[in-house]
């Protein structure tokens, strides 16, 4: 494995401190106004000029000299006064409610389903103005640069072709202008061509992946300085299989500071929200880009709340002995019978019923904000996408595992005005969810990018 000799990453804002200004202000929003001298950076759409030569030569043999470690230095110390002069806006924007326009703006966030709607619009318009992520060239399809596009894990090819798409705004166009790094590793396509067909116990073993991730690291590290002058700490990779999480197990350390973007984001098992990154999981039907949308008003929901799904793991099946096919308010099925269409009842209920699988994330939380319906967070040890920006509270439940028994009194408890105030954030926050190609403001896409920019600001390079 390639030496770690380096400093560990300094960590100057600790992501709290972002939590508590995205929070600050939360309870009543004005409506901000921008401030008087909009920025005169403009997206081009002339032909772009080629890149100029690399600040720092990348070399085989690790050896360096003063004239490198002077470039290295001066490459560094510019892109953290950048970064400085990022955070400094978007904390001016959190406590003075303005912000400073960028471009010609058709939406800004507004209302209380945001922790801070004016500190997370200076953050998305500086993410937009210096932003760039390298994706590592080596490796080749169908074990890298290459994901499913469609399905249960079709977040994770969608992303990744998005990223590496010409057309990609956040796409750097050399290594030395990258903040992040991305190991374009497909944990599906590893499991789908180097695992299958199962054939012992020991088919389900990790080893073979974890050798594959570290062993392609190895080559990065070997061929370029990045990740070891910063020890991983702004490399990333992008996975909505259960299996990711476990890359990192067989060497904790080495994987200390990497940044891990996972639909299995479960704060029980080793994810760390002030590093890793929550991805929505989002079921991708092929020739679309996600579920049609259904959803009735809310007068016309008849349901009190539904489930249809698999018997995958303990929550579902405690689920199921209490509720499976027992109530006409609640609804929870294994299997729907072919005369039930599943799309049209989630656009009938008030509540949807969102419990883990085998995992904690579940495609039915996106499903269920597509539908118009308030999500019923069934999991105790889930960590939400985009919770450092959103305020999951306001537009969703969360009832705990051992209160599953309880849901019907539960639901039927909440006050008609406090639901119809949910579903209408429901509603609002669905940009925040959908999936574009390209992508587009606001989407999910740019949110999970914005997610990793906000980890990326709190480090501090060796300079």
């Amino acid at each position: 494995m390639a030496d770690f000799s380096c400093t560990a990453p300094l960590l100057i804002y600790p992501i709290i401190v972002f939590i508590l200004f995205f929070s600050s202000l939360h309870s009543h929003f004005d409506s901000p106004s921008p401030s008087s001298s909009p920025s005169s950076s403009s997206l081009s759409s002339s032909t772009p000029s080629p890149p100029p030569p690399p600040l720092i030569k990348y070399f085989d043999n690790g050896s360096r000299n003063r004239s490198l470690e002077k470039k290295k230095k001066k490459y560094f110390k510019r892109m953290e006064e950048s970064l400085a002069k990022a955070r400094a806006a978007i904390w001016k924007a959190g406590r003075s409610r303005t912000y400073t326009p960028y471009m010609n703006e058709s939406f800004f966030p507004r209302g209380e389903v945001y922790r801070n709607p004016s500190a997370f619009y200076q953050s998305h318009i500086e993410m937009e103005k210096i932003f760039k992520i390298w994706t590592y060239e080596e490796g080749e399809k169908p074990l890298f640069h290459s994901g499913p596009m469609n399905l249960i894990y079709g977040i994770e090819g969608q992303f990744m072709d998005e990223l590496e798409s010409k057309k990609c705004p956040f796409a750097a166009r050399r290594p030395d202008d990258a903040m992040l790094f991305f190991i374009p590793v497909s944990v599906v396509n590893i499991i789908r061509f180097v695992y299958r067909p199962y054939t012992s116990d020991a088919s389900y073993s990790r080893d073979r992946l974890q050798r594959l991730v570290s062993d392609y690291i190895q080559v990065i590290s070997r061929k370029y300085p990045f990740w070891n002058q910063s020890s991983g700490a702004d490399h990333f990779m992008v996975s909505c299989h259960d299996w990711a999480p476990e890359i990192s197990a067989a060497n904790p350390k080495f994987f200390e500071h990497f940044m891990r973007v996972l639909c299995n984001a479960n704060t029980s098992e080793g994810f760390k929200p002030v590093r890793d990154v929550a991805l929505p999981e989002i079921y991708v039907p092929f020739g679309m880009l996600g579920p049609p949308r259904l959803g009735h008003p809310p007068a016309d929901r008849s349901i009190l709340a539904f489930f249809a799904g698999g018997a995958h793991g303990e929550v579902r099946s405690i689920l199921f002995h209490h509720w499976k096919e027992k109530d006409q308010d609640v609804q929870v099925h294994e299997y729907l019978p072919k005369t039930l269409n599943y799309t049209e009842l989630m656009g009938k209920s008030k509540f949807c019923l969102c419990p883990s699988g085998f995992e904690v994330a579940s495609p039915r939380v996106v499903e269920s904000i597509y539908a118009g319906c308030v999500p019923v967070i069934i999991s105790d040890n889930y960590s939400l996408p985009f919770s450092d920006v959103l305020e999951w509270s306001r537009f969703s439940i969360h009832i705990p595992i051992a209160r599953i028994s309880e849901i019907k009194t539960i639901l039927r408890a909440i006050p008609m005005q406090e639901y119809l105030k949910k579903q209408k954030l429901v509603m609002q926050v669905q940009r925040h969810f959908t999936l574009n190609r390209p992508a587009k403001r606001f989407d999910v896409l740019h949110m999970v990018l914005h997610s990793m920019w906000l980890r990326r600001i709190n480090i501090q390079l060796p300079l």
